[in-house]
């Protein structure tokens, strides 16, 4: 479960990195040795290192559902049946080892471009928390 998990918070943190580096956004840079050239459009970088880690939750969770489905039929005491868990637990482990390695790289080689996010801020972004505000001071919350 644990592999499960992990993977699925760095598919995230991946998706959001690949999201933040667009030129949309703008608020990391990659470095080049995390991204490959398109065989397409050669001057195009893409992610390909976080499109991997962002992949590989998939295959944590196939292996945590694989086995569970040996496990559920199971009654108390070993199995023959058990055999079968350690393929999925060390593809597992190898798994999300690779996957950390991988997002340690991605974390300490980008750059984070803090003018671009700053200028993105708006004070919109803090109606929520004047809400909070004024509400804990005695405004009810319709007016």
């Amino acid at each position: 479960f644990f592999c499960a998990s992990l993977a699925t918070h760095l598919s995230i943190l991946a998706n959001d990195f690949i999201n933040f580096s667009t030129k949309e956004f703008a608020f990391i840079k990659l470095s080049g040795g995390m991204c490959t050239g398109s065989s397409l459009m050669p001057q195009k970088k893409n992610p390909d290192s976080l499109e991997l880690i962002r992949s590989k939750a998939g295959r944590c969770i196939g292996h945590l559902t694989g086995w569970m489905t040996t496990q559920k039929g199971l009654g108390s005491g070993y199995f023959k049946d058990l055999q079968e868990d350690k393929e999925h637990f060390f593809d597992a482990i190898d798994t999300i080892s690779d996957c950390m390695a991988l997002s340690r790289e991605v974390v300490v080689s980008m750059e984070v471009l803090r003018d671009r996010m700053e200028a993105c801020l708006g004070p919109e972004m803090m109606a929520t928390d004047l809400a909070e505000y004024l509400v804990r001071n005695g405004m009810p919350f319709r007016e």
